[in-house]
């Protein structure tokens, strides 16, 4: 199969408004940050002065003229009101867009413990190091970017042993993964696009936490998620679908239960958390890395004053 790669190079601060004409007209969204790493993979920082590109794809069917006109005014239309680069279109096939990335993909340490290691590069652990052999494929989710760095370093942090997860938009499978390695006894990992449910499945093997992890094709609400299931809810997606989202992931919460949000740029964040409180969410704190920020919350407990169910 063959498709369109479409991208754009943007300034930090458009970064999400192109994500999200990019993920209303293409297939997947990825957000590649110029990032440079040590060889060991101690260290890993981004070059803040340069932009950051954005892409997103497009099957060659009968639908690709219309969405990549959509695409192409989308941006025009942006790059007149930020530092957007117009629209560069090419063709790939299945095998280019799965491999062409790869050599950017260093060993990474992320937080105390975790230790991210493309399944293509040679690795010695440490003890206590907590791998997460990892293939992306052609699905969002190396660990590079801010938004799953931040999620994952709360992971360290929240995870325990025995706790029930949801994992909202998980691409690569690499959030679900490092819960169960955390201690986590099930998972719910949820995507929208069929190739990250493949593409998590087959790192779920590859990280032999295949029997803790089911994952499927969707959102929340869902049939897989019965309501008041959840200790911890990971949503690492872009700001306007935690918007729509987050009252459906407080319903699969227990009482008590936390949910990272994570894809909010920092200057958003304000908002969103304004968001969260009015709707019944206990704001707990924020962390941030460069312009990206995750927000913690719990859902109250019934017999804390003004509880139940999230308003809109």
């Amino acid at each position: 199969m063959r498709w369109l790669e479409c991208s754009t190079r943007a300034e930090p601060e458009a970064v999400d408004a192109v994500a999200e004409l990019f993920g209303r007209w293409g297939q997947g969204v990825a957000i590649e940050e110029p990032v440079v790493s040590s060889p060991d993979g101690e260290a890993v920082w981004i070059e803040r002065d340069r932009p950051v590109l954005v892409k997103t794809y497009l099957p060659l069917d009968e639908r690709t003229e219309e969405r990549r006109a959509r695409l192409e005014e989308g941006v025009w239309h942006l790059g007149r009101l930020r530092a957007v680069a117009p629209l560069e279109i090419r063709t790939l096939a299945e095998e280019d867009w799965a491999n062409a990335w790869k050599e950017h993909f260093f060993v990474q340490r992320v937080g105390q413990r975790i230790v991210i290691v493309p399944s293509w590069r040679e690795y010695q652990p440490r003890p206590g190091d907590v791998p997460l052999l990892l293939d992306p494929g052609m699905a969002f989710g190396t660990g590079l970017h801010p938004t799953t760095r931040l999620c994952l370093r709360w992971l360290e942090e929240l995870a325990r042993p025995g706790i029930d997860v949801l994992d909202l938009g998980t691409g690569s499978g690499i959030l679900a993964i490092a819960a169960v390695k955390l201690g986590a006894r099930q998972v719910w990992a949820l995507d929208l696009e069929s190739v990250a449910v493949e593409v998590a499945r087959d790192n779920a093997r590859r990280n032999e936490v295949a029997g803790h992890v089911a994952v499927e094709q969707g959102s929340v609400p869902s049939p897989l998620v019965p309501p008041g299931s959840v200790d911890l809810a990971l949503a690492n997606i872009t700001l306007r679908t935690l918007l729509d989202l987050h009252p459906a992931i407080w319903e699969v919460l227990r009482d008590n239960g936390q949910a990272v949000f994570s894809g909010v740029l920092a200057v958003d964040a304000p908002r969103f958390i304004a968001a969260l409180e009015a709707a019944g969410w206990r704001h707990q704190r924020t962390e941030q890395e460069g312009d990206w920020v995750a927000v913690l919350a719990r859902r109250p407990g019934a017999e804390e004053s003004g509880a139940g169910s999230a308003r809109v």
